[in-house]
């Protein structure tokens, strides 16, 4: 789920770039081709600027110093969107002469902001007769005595538009085949080369449920390293567990032995009250020194990763225990629990946990005592099993089953036993992250219920 999380956001991020880019370089493009088509449009109304211009610096006699017209077929068509337009400037009434295609309208003059060429021409865009949008260049000629004149030549816009638009048409269909073929090849790029961590991301997962315990298989130069390392840091947990697995049994043993001896020496002296006070205290420490071993046992325990048990053969063992270790009561047990079901944790915690609520069951029930075993899936998402002791004894009250699942608390002397079963079950079930209550069975005695992480 990760590994396809981290997938996705990498194809949103190389996606977003690559349509980033796909755009800026199409505007760009867009923008370099409008000023291309611009330049080329301005070099066409230039041509006819200059014949103007020859036209009015050479005309055939003085008296026709403006001249009648371009030979253009468009500058004779009204409205065409094609006009030409000389207007003498340096008299008080400007003489204008003009296209017949103006009609009886006029250009206007371009402001003297745009842009000026080294020749002094300015081209910008105008609005002409009836709105029409024209591209016009112009540029004032000074013929001395003979007067200043300012030359305008302007088209069309729409044929600029247009050429654009088909331009934009074609850029923006070839820009989507483009960025849909890079998209398709981010997304194999990411797919193929997340694929990789992908697997280790799997095997992982398997290595937590107990399926495999190495990281497998060949892996590209990139990653070969962080499997190795993986494996490496597999291998260094599980010596340190096992070091601390001696260690532990080596300080039980170490300590164990003196404090026997000791509880030995004040047995014998039993009327002295130092020897009763010694051997009170001893016991304290032993029951100090077994508690904190186990829970030293079973943190061990815990930090091995991939630890799978099955369930149901454990509790058909511990069954059978038990009706051989209760066969002077002759109860009936009961075990339904699924074949598929499994722990994820050690054998020996297993056992002991349903062994200590067994083993309090049948020593309550009159006759009957039932296994049940429930595969559920927790608020969280996590897989869970749940198991359930009940028994047909007398039952606990609600405040007896809070008692008695403290350590060392004992209801009833009078039957066997150390009062830390129960507590055992809670610490260990807590330790695996884990929940352990009390209730009322169906069959009238006490419902004891263990929900733990599954494989």
């Amino acid at each position: 789920m990760r590994a396809n999380s981290l997938a996705l956001r990498l194809f949103l991020w190389a996606a977003g770039w690559t349509l980033a880019i796909v755009l800026v370089t199409g505007i760009v493009l867009s923008s370099l081709y409008r000023d291309a088509v611009e330049r080329a449009f301005d070099g066409r109304l230039q041509v006819y600027l200059r014949t103007l211009v020859a036209d009015l610096a050479n005309p055939e006699t003085p008296e026709e110093r403006l001249p009648d017209a371009v030979t253009e077929p468009l500058f004779d068509l009204p409205l065409s969107g094609w006009y030409w337009q000389v207007t003498r400037i340096d008299t008080q009434k400007p003489e204008i002469r003009a296209s017949r295609s103006l009609w009886d309208g006029g250009l206007p003059v371009l402001p003297r902001g745009d842009a000026v060429s080294a020749l002094s021409v300015r081209s910008g865009y105008v609005n002409g007769p009836e709105d029409q949008k024209l591209r016009m260049v112009e540029r004032n000629i000074d013929l001395g005595e003979e007067g200043t004149f300012l030359v305008a030549v302007a088209g069309d816009a729409a044929e600029i538009e247009d050429d654009i638009r088909s331009f934009n048409r074609a850029l923006f269909i070839t820009f989507c085949a483009l960025a849909l073929v890079l998209l398709l090849t981010t997304a194999f790029q990411v797919q193929f080369g997340l694929a990789p961590l992908k697997r280790i991301s799997q095997q992982l997962a398997a290595i937590r449920s107990g399926q495999v315990e190495r990281l497998e298989g060949k892996f590209p130069v990139e990653i070969a390293p962080l499997a190795r390392e993986a494996n490496a840091l597999l291998d260094a947990n599980r010596e340190i567990v096992e070091r601390a697995r001696t260690h532990v049994g080596n300080l039980a043993h170490a300590l164990k032995t003196p404090l026997s001896v000791v509880m030995n020496e004040a047995a014998a002296r039993s009327d002295d009250p130092l020897a009763q006070k010694v051997r009170e205290q001893a016991e304290v420490m032993r029951d100090q020194i077994t508690r904190h071993l186990e829970r030293a046992r079973m943190a061990a325990r815990l930090s091995v990763v991939g630890t799978v048990t099955d369930v149901a053969p454990v509790l058909h063992a511990i069954a059978r225990t038990m009706e051989k270790t209760h066969r002077d009561k002759d109860l009936t047990l009961r075990v339904d629990a699924p074949e598929d079901g499994q722990f994820r944790g050690e054998k020996q915690d297993l056992e002991e946990m349903v062994g200590n609520l067994v083993d309090n069951a049948c020593k309550w029930a009159q006759s009957r005592v039932v296994i049940e075993v429930l595969k559920e899936r927790a608020e969280d998402g996590r897989d869970t099993i749940r198991i359930i002791v009940d028994d047909d004894g007398p039952g606990l009250t609600a405040a007896e089953r809070e008692q008695v699942a403290r350590r060392g608390r004992r209801l009833d002397e009078t039957k066997p036993g150390s009062g830390l079963g129960l507590s055992i079950v809670v610490e260990l079930a807590a330790l695996y992250g884990g929940t352990f209550a009390l209730g009322t069975a169906p069959l009238g005695g006490l419902r004891a219920e263990l929900v733990l992480p599954a494989a």
